[in-house]
């Protein structure tokens, strides 16, 4: 990793999610449990193994307690970690527009994430989808319900199965099901939208049946490559990382199965196949059309032809990685992408907090 003195020397609190997000046009976002404090506890350990100076609630954080090392994204957890010496904030969480940390990006305070404005936006897997579909980027078909009886007729226009049901500002694969029948179909939107956990409408997707990859999206900016400083002009993508694996055609969440007992690096023959250069190029285009200031995950899919598209745009990755004892088996698909170039965790949360930005 480089030496920076002032980069090294300014002391990083990182924030977790306290509490769920708005409601937003009557969809909810489901709250991951523990709001990402358990990668936000591996990227402050992590971070302070590799010389930054981290910010914690407590003098002498545990690396096997999580709330050791990271600050709610409240007024007051924010307020803590400015009180305690934080001079920039990692915003390991999920953003909106009324979010607190607007107050202090106001101020000046340097921050590693996305605009809160923007991830309230693309949040919304709908619209965000379309407005990519119209970049002329390869979106599955999809419709949107609020209600049951809007089901019965898209049925009856030769709706195609099967599909994915899906919420609409979803996390990860929670609440994903790929359905075959009209049947399975009728009772999984009825279920899905009695019960309300996801707001008032969801999504039910076109199927992909072929092999489906993961690419995480670099913002541009200046990184560390190969020994030397490097400066990105443009959007950049890790190596595609393949996933198997999948439960009833979905690939499973995180906390259930680890990542890399599903996933893998693709050869760097398939990388240089056409199929993945032009995916990979699409992918940083859609980084671009929503102006990510951070990394971003992309989850795209073949169909039966094996031409891809973009399924799910993801603001917030999961950051886990390696390193806290307990958790060797954490790293997140970014961080296994980052391993193909040369990076392991530490280099890629430090090139990551290189791209740190103020307003």
């Amino acid at each position: 990793m480089y030496r920076m003195s002032s980069f090294y020397n300014s002391p990083v609190a990182i924030l977790y999610q306290a509490a769920l997000p708005p409601v937003k046009n009557g969809i909810i976002k489901p709250m991951k449990p523990g709001g990402y404090s358990d990668s936000g506890a591996d990227m402050a350990f992590t971070l302070q193994q590799a010389g930054i100076p981290v910010v914690t609630p407590v003098g002498h954080p545990d690396p096997t307690q999580v709330y050791d090392w990271v600050f709610p994204d409240t007024r007051q957890g924010i307020e803590q970690a400015l009180t305690l010496g934080a001079k920039r904030l990692w915003l390991n969480t999920i953003l909106f527009e009324t979010h607190p940390i607007q107050h202090y990006l106001n101020q000046g305070i340097p921050v590693v994430g996305q605009d809160p404005s923007l991830v309230e936006l693309y949040d919304d897997k709908w619209d965000t989808n379309a407005l990519l579909r119209s970049k002329g980027l390869p979106i599955p078909s999809a419709h949107i319900l609020q209600r049951v009886a809007e089901l019965e007729s898209i049925l009856q226009q030769g709706l195609l199965l099967p599909v994915v049901a899906k919420p609409i500002r979803g996390r990860g694969s929670a609440g994903v099901s790929l359905i075959h029948t009209p049947e399975e179909l009728r009772a999984t939107v009825k279920a899905m939208l009695q019960s309300a956990e996801f707001g008032d409408a969801i999504m039910i997707e076109t199927y992909l049946p072929g092999q489906e990859v993961t690419l995480t999206v670099m913002p541009p900016g200046r990184y560390h490559l190969e020994g030397a400083s490097v400066a990105k002009t443009r959007y950049w993508s890790l190596p595609p990382v393949k996933r198997f694996n999948h439960q009833n055609g979905i690939a499973p969440y995180n906390g259930v199965v680890a990542v890399v007992a599903n996933s893998a690096i693709v050869s760097d023959e398939e990388r240089r196949t056409e199929s993945l250069q032009v995916l990979m190029r699409q992918c940083e285009q859609a980084a671009e059309v929503v102006s990510a200031r951070a990394p971003i995950r992309i989850d795209c899919r073949q169909d039966n032809q094996g031409t891809y598209y973009l399924f799910d745009l993801n603001l917030k990755p999961n950051m886990t990685g390696a390193g806290r004892p307990g958790r060797e088996d954490q790293d997140s698909l970014s961080a296994l992408a980052a391993r193909s170039i040369g990076w392991s965790y530490p280099d890629l949360l430090v090139n990551m907090l290189a791209q740190q930005w103020h307003r």
